[in-house]
């Protein structure tokens, strides 16, 4: 289908778009990638009559990583996620997830602030973030503030932006030296959504968890933090009846949709299947 009548905008600055934002009202709405915005348009899901790209305001890109401290601007694309090798070495589950969205002419243009933003509960990167307990830096006319990704998501498309604010960057704290990591997906098809995927942190010391953090992707209305996983696998040696323990509560959480992914049944079963794997996964990795 053919998306209807809009007029466009193509801001330089943060503050330029926040100002379009606050003079075109609610009927206007940002675009990144425009990989989520696009098709809804097109099938008229969304009838913006404004669109602000953000895709010249320099500020929203970038990676750094200093003191502990990873800060990556909303308007990064997945590629560029992929080729840091900086990145890389201070948080590896982010190239990890990000080589498992769509395809490499998708994550070319695709932003890591648009997978995040928009609340698609299919989305990757929402439950990495939640695992990482990244936090997500929002400007609006009102000034900048912070929402920890675990409160960020609200239901389906539905998030903590405030009207007329927009993501600008995503600040996370640097997993510790040694940790073990893996986002374990999935899915009927490359590209595809997650039928179902998990996100899994490990600290481990002296053969014994100190620390998880286990999230889940596209098995309810929004990413889900599985914090009764995590609890399962602190203070255990990783085996057997902690793993499943821990599956058993990822599974007790899930509420998938019964759709062509298949069955909700089954999905809650692949739910246990992608956190243990992951859990094995970042157990190997630890240390």
């Amino acid at each position: 289908m053919i998306p209807g009548a809009f007029d466009y905008h193509r801001p330089r600055t943060l503050d330029e778009a926040i100002s379009l934002l606050a003079s075109l009202g609610e009927e206007s709405r940002v675009v990144a990638g425009g990989h989520s915005l696009i098709p809804m348009m097109k099938l008229r899901m969304a009838v913006p009559e404004h669109l602000i790209d953000l895709r010249e305001v320099a500020e929203l890109r970038g990676i750094a990583v200093e003191g502990g401290q990873i800060t990556i601007g909303a308007m990064t694309t997945q590629q560029e996620v992929i080729g840091s090798e900086e990145l890389a070495s201070a948080c590896p589950i982010l190239r990890e997830a990000a080589l498992q969205i769509a395809d490499p002419q998708i994550r070319s243009l695709g932003t890591l602030g648009g997978n995040v933003a928009n609340g698609d509960p299919g989305n990757d990167m929402p439950a990495v973030m939640q695992a990482l307990d990244a936090a997500f830096v929002l400007r609006g006319p009102e000034g900048e503030r912070e929402v920890v990704a675990r409160a960020f998501y609200e239901g389906p498309f539905t998030t903590a932006l405030g009207e007329g604010e927009v993501l600008a960057a995503i600040r996370i704290a640097a997993p510790a030296a040694g940790h073990g990591w893996a986002y374990e997906k999935q899915k009927r098809k490359i590209g595809d959504y997650a039928t179902a995927a998990a996100a899994v942190l490990l600290e481990l010391e002296g053969g014994t968890c100190r620390k998880a953090s286990v999230a889940l992707t596209n098995v309810g209305d929004t990413p889900l933090h599985a914090a009764d996983a995590e609890a399962a696998l602190v203070g255990s040696s990783l085996d057997a009846a902690a793993v499943e323990a821990a599956a058993a509560a990822a599974r007790a959480i899930a509420e998938p949709a019964e759709d062509g992914r298949g069955p909700r049944a089954f999905r809650v079963h692949l739910t246990g299947v992608m956190v243990a794997r992951a859990i094995e996964a970042a157990k190997r990795r630890a240390g």
